[in-house]
C-alpha cells in the first residue's frame, strides 16, 4: 500500500544531530559514557527530577521497573490495562508475573482507578497507568491506592514526554515513571527510553541493574571491572553515546514539537465540536496533553478508516487491547469498556508535520464520512 500523503506518524531529526553523531562516532569511545550521562542531566531538567535512568528501550524500563516493584516475589500480581502497546504488560510475563487487567474510561482509553481498587489482593505489587496519547490519566487518585496499600505505581509514559499534570511535568509523580524515545515519539533517540525513579534506593538498583549488576563508577577496579562482585543479576539495558547524542539534540525541539501537536489538537477538537458522529477523547481536565496521538470515536470507525486511507490520509487504531491475544490468555475477564473503545477508536495525523491546510483536509474528511 502507499504511504498516506498525509502520514500518522513521521521521524523527526533535528540538523543539529549531524554533527553530535559524527563527533561521537569519532570520539574513540561510543558505549554507555559521558554523552548518556549529560543526556540524563538534560532530561532531569525537562522532567523536573533528580533521578533519571537511561536505557535502550522504554520496554526496557519497564522491565525494570516490574523487576523492582515484585522483588523476588513468586506470586506476584500486577494491575494493568488492556488498551496500550503490548510492550507494557509484555514484561509483566517475562519477570514471571501475573496480569490483572482494570477496565478503561471507554472515551479517554484510561486505567479506571474504581476498577483498580477491587482488584488489589495481598499479591498486588504494582498497579501500571498508561496516558494514552500524551493525555494524563488520574495521577492523584491511582497514587493514593498505591500509598494505601503499599503497592508501587508505574507510569507507562511513553507517549507523554511533555504532558503535565497538576501544573508539573509527567515524569515526578509516582514511583516508577516509563518514557520512551523510539523511532516516531515526540524526542527519539532512534531507540531507547528512561526511567523515573522516585526513590533513590530504587534509582541506585536500576542504575547497577541496567549493566549486569555491576557498577560502571567503581573507582576501586584495576582490570575492567571484571572483579568487582555482582549482588544482583542484572540486563544489559544501557544506553550508548550514540544514541544518546541523538536524543540530546532532538530534546531541545521539544517544547517547538509540543506545541504544533497541541496546536493541531486544538484545531481539530474546534472543528468536530457539536458533530454528533464523531466523540472526542477529552483532556484531563488536571493535565495538558503532549497530543502524540488525537483519538476520535465513531460508530463506523472501520470505514471511516478505509475511506481515509484511500483518500491517502493516515489513519489507525495504532493499539488493539492486549487483553484478546494468545500470549495473555491466563488473565482474561470480561472488559466491557475496553471493547467498547477498540471498537470505536481511531487516531488521526496531528503531528508537527500537519500543516494547517493537511488539517483542515483530514477534518473535513473525517466529518464527511462519519455517520
Amino acid at each position: 500500500m502507499q504511504s498516506p500523503r498525509i502520514p500518522l506518524f513521521k521521524v523527526f531529526m533535528a540538523d543539529s544531530v549531524k554533527d553530535a553523531v559524527v563527533r561521537v562516532l569519532y570520539s574513540g569511545f561510543v558505549g554507555e559514557g559521558d554523552e548518556v550521562v549529560a543526556f540524563e542531566r538534560d532530561l532531569a531538567r525537562c522532567l523536573e527530577t533528580d533521578r533519571v535512568l537511561t536505557v535502550n528501550t522504554g520496554t526496557s524500563a519497564l522491565h525494570l521497573a516490574y523487576h523492582m516493584a515484585i522483588d523476588g516475589a513468586d506470586d506476584a500480581e500486577i494491575i494493568t490495562t488492556p488498551v496500550t502497546c503490548t510492550a507494557t504488560n509484555t514484561p509483566i510475563v517475562q519477570n514471571g508475573a501475573r496480569i490483572v487487567w482494570a477496565d478503561v474510561d471507554p472515551v479517554t482509553g484510561s486505567i479506571d482507578p474504581a476498577e483498580i481498587e477491587a482488584l488489589i489482593t495481598p499479591r498486588t505489587r504494582a498497579i501500571v497507568m498508561v496516558h494514552w496519547g500524551g493525555n494524563p490519566c488520574d495521577i492523584a487518585r491511582i497514587s493514593e491506592i498505591g500509598r494505601r496499600d503499599g503497592i508501587k505505581v508505574v507510569e507507562d509514559a511513553a507517549h507523554a514526554l511533555g504532558s503535565t499534570y497538576n501544573g508539573s511535568p509527567i515524569g515526578r509523580h509516582s514511583d516508577f515513571v516509563v518514557f520512551s524515545f523510539q523511532a516516531i515519539k515526540h524526542v527519539t533517540s532512534v531507540d531507547g527510553g528512561c526511567l523515573a525513579c522516585r526513590d533513590p534506593a530504587d534509582h541506585e538498583r536500576g542504575r547497577l541493574l541496567r549493566w549486569y549488576g555491576i557498577d560502571r563508577t567503581a573507582t576501586e577496579s584495576t582490570d575492567l571491572r571484571c572483579e568487582i562482585d555482582i549482588a544482583e543479576a542484572g540486563y544489559k539495558f544501557h544506553m550508548n553515546n550514540v544514541a544518546a547524542a541523538i536524543g540530546r539534540e532532538n530534546l531541545k525541539m521539544l517544547d517547538w514539537i509540543r506545541t504544533r501537536h497541541r496546536d493541531n489538537a486544538r484545531f481539530y477538537g474546534e472543528a468536530f465540536r457539536g458533530t454528533n458522529s464523531i466523540t472526542v477523547a477529552r483532556e484531563n481536565p488536571n493535565g495538558t496533553s503532549a497530543a502524540w496521538l488525537y483519538t476520535i470515536h465513531l460508530a463506523n470507525r472501520d470505514e471511516v478508516m478505509r475511506k481515509l486511507l484511500e483518500a491517502g490520509i493516515g489513519a489507525s487504531k495504532v493499539h488493539t487491547r492486549n487483553d484478546k491475544h494468545s500470549a495473555f490468555k491466563a488473565s482474561a475477564r470480561p472488559l466491557p469498556n475496553a471493547e467498547a473503545f477498540d471498537r470505536t477508536h481511531l487516531c488521526i495525523p496531528v503531528g508537527w508535520w500537519v500543516s494547517e491546510s493537511d488539517r483542515e483536509q483530514v477534518a473535513d474528511a473525517v466529518i464527511r464520512f462519519a455517520r
